[in-house]
C-alpha cells in the first residue's frame, strides 16, 4: 500500500510503499485482545498474600485439656476460627503471566497497524525537528488534528523533538524496538517516522 509522507509543518511530501503483510491485512480483533491480555497480565505484581497459621507467632501450649470442659477440641491458637489467627485457603504471592505463541504476538501487532492504515490513523512523518519547546510543539501537532497520538521513532531521535514531546500530554514517544499492540490501541493516532518504517517492517521478515 502506498502512503502520503508529512513533515511536521503539516505539508506532504514523497509518497512511499509499505508493506501490505505488515499494514494490510485483515484486522484480528481477537488476536488484537489476546495479546493485549499477555501483555497486561505481565503487569500485575501478584504480590497480594494474607498470612496463614504457619506464619503466626502465637504460644503452642494446648489451649485447654481435651476432654471434660464441654468446649471442642483445641489444639492451636493460630488457626482461623480465633482473632489473631491465619487465613486460611488465602491469596499467595504469584505471577499471573502467561506464555503466548510468538507469532500470535507478531500477528497481534500486524493486525494492529493494519487496523489504524485502515480507519486512516496512521501517518508517516519525515524531518522530525523541532526548537525543542513544547508550545510550538503542542501547535504544530494541534494544526495537524493530533490530539491523542503515539509516535514511534528509529534508532536516533532528534533530542529536541524528544524533549518537546515528554512534556505534551496525551503524546508518547516510542522506540520502534518497543512498538507493542497495547500502546497501539489505546492510542487514536499512530505516528511513525520515516526511518522507523523499514526498521520496523524488518520485525516481521
Amino acid at each position: 500500500m502506498k502512503i502520503k509522507v508529512i513533515n511536521i509543518d503539516n505539508k506532504p511530501g514523497k509518497e512511499i510503499e509499505l508493506s501490505d503483510f505488515v499494514f494490510g491485512i485483515e484486522p484480528r480483533s481477537d488476536i488484537m485482545a489476546r495479546v493485549v491480555r499477555w501483555q497486561l497480565a505481565k503487569r500485575r505484581l501478584g504480590n497480594h498474600s494474607v498470612k496463614t497459621r504457619a506464619d503466626i507467632k502465637m504460644t503452642t501450649a494446648k489451649m485447654y485439656k481435651q476432654k471434660g470442659t464441654g468446649n471442642a477440641r483445641h489444639g492451636s491458637a493460630a488457626v482461623s476460627q480465633f482473632r489473631g489467627g491465619g487465613s486460611a485457603h488465602g491469596p499467595v504471592v504469584h505471577s499471573h503471566s502467561h506464555s503466548l505463541n510468538k507469532k500470535v504476538r507478531l500477528l497481534g501487532l500486524r493486525s494492529a497497524l493494519s487496523a489504524k492504515a485502515r480507519l486512516g490513523k496512521l501517518f508517516i512523518l519525515e524531518n522530525v525537528k523541532c526548537d525543542g519547546k513544547s508550545a510550538s510543539l503542542k501547535k504544530k501537532l494541534d494544526a495537524m488534528g493530533f490530539k491523542n497520538l503515539l509516535v514511534i521513532t528509529g534508532d536516533s531521535v532528534d533530542l529536541n523533538f524528544q524533549r518537546a514531546a515528554n512534556n505534551i500530554i496525551h503524546v508518547d514517544l516510542l522506540s520502534h524496538a518497543g512498538l507493542n499492540v497495547y500502546d497501539i490501541v489505546r492510542k487514536e493516532n499512530l505516528i511513525i517516522t520515516d526511518d522507523a518504517v523499514k526498521l520496523l517492517e524488518g520485525r516481521f521478515v
